[in-house]
């Protein structure tokens, strides 16, 4: 913990830096308190979060003193521009010089200095700012540093184990842990300048109820957590997705059960109009009845008919009888 404090006390040094920077030009045009003039050369450096406003100072010359004003800037890796001002004429010449994010605060006479109104990785460098003025030249170097404010996070491992990353940050980030623990910490540096801190984390005590993660950088500290189960081993929070993918799975089945259903209900309101050839078949059976009734009428008079087999082969007293019975 007490080089987790001093790296505290460096941020704050460092922001403290890039304050002044900004503000220091406001008298840049003043000499100094006795009246004489400024060291001849005078270097700084200035530490800057990228994506903010830089401004850059000249000698403390009077401009009213100034003949040329030259500003020469350097990026690292890549090829130098160079900025002339000639106070009298009020002429500026500019060689090999492209970035227009970087520009004169107002016009040069009342403040040479440069602005950068968002400072990218590309503006890592130096510049300088050389005035010539009859009692001679006075220069002023600056060495920009830009910080790049990591991307945190802290990831649960197997058996008792955490990962913190401290991604893509310029400088490169310092990480400490609590409680106290084993601890492997790597750097992975990128071609841009930035630099990846990975740190992983081993604890050997079985009742540890959270894990905690310190990123120190000149951007800002972060703290983070995780709480752990009853065991100490993988935390809570990684067993959310298993969570969230078991409700899904829950909802996709009660969705097909109420689907069935539903399908189940259409289908017996359409096997319902079938019952009306019941209905037909009720109306239908007196009449079948009927002719039930009919048929041993019919059966019988077609006996009577046909017993004769022919009219030769009935006798006399047979035919008589017939006639008798009325038949």
């Amino acid at each position: 913990m007490p080089c987790f404090w001093r790296t505290s006390d460096l941020a704050a040094l460092l922001i403290w830096g890039v304050f002044v920077a900004e503000s220091s030009c406001t008298n840049g045009n003043q000499t100094s308190q006795n009246g004489s003039l400024p060291e001849t050369e005078v270097n700084t450096t200035l530490f800057i979060q990228m994506g903010a406003k830089a401004l850059l100072c000249c000698p403390a010359i009077p401009t009213t003193k100034a003949i040329l004003i030259t500003w020469v800037i350097a990026p690292r890796g890549q090829p130098p521009c160079r900025i002339l001002y000639k106070v009298e004429t009020k002429e500026t010449n500019e060689t090999n010089c492209t970035d227009k994010r970087i520009t004169w605060p107002s016009t040069p006479d009342q403040s040479p200095g440069l602005q950068i109104n968002a400072v990218a990785l590309g503006h890592d460098g130096l510049y300088s700012c050389e005035i010539a003025t009859p009692q001679g030249n006075f220069l002023r170097r600056h060495d920009l540093q830009v910080l790049v404010p990591p991307a945190v996070s802290l990831l649960p491992g197997e058996n008792r184990t955490a990962v913190c990353e401290a991604i893509a940050g310029k400088p490169a980030a310092q990480i400490f842990w609590s409680p106290d623990g084993n601890h492997v910490t790597k750097q992975e540096s990128h071609s841009n300048g930035t630099v990846t801190v990975r740190s992983t984390y081993h604890w050997e005590q079985n009742n540890v109820s959270a894990v905690f993660c310190f990123v120190s950088h000149g951007t800002g500290n972060q703290t983070l957590s995780i709480e752990l189960n009853g065991s100490g081993g993988r935390a809570l929070g990684s067993y959310t997705p298993y969570i969230i993918s078991s409700s899904i799975i829950l909802l996709i089945i009660t969705g097909f059960i109420w689907l069935l259903k539903i399908i189940g209900f259409r289908k017996c309101r359409w096997t319902r109009p079938e019952a009306s050839p019941a209905v037909e078949e009720d109306e239908m059976q007196p009449y079948a009845s009927y002719t039930e009734k009919s048929n041993p009428l019919y059966d019988t008079v077609t006996k009577v008919e046909v017993c004769p087999a022919s009219q030769g082969e009935v006798n006399g007293t047979d035919w008589l009888a017939l006639s008798a019975t009325g038949i």
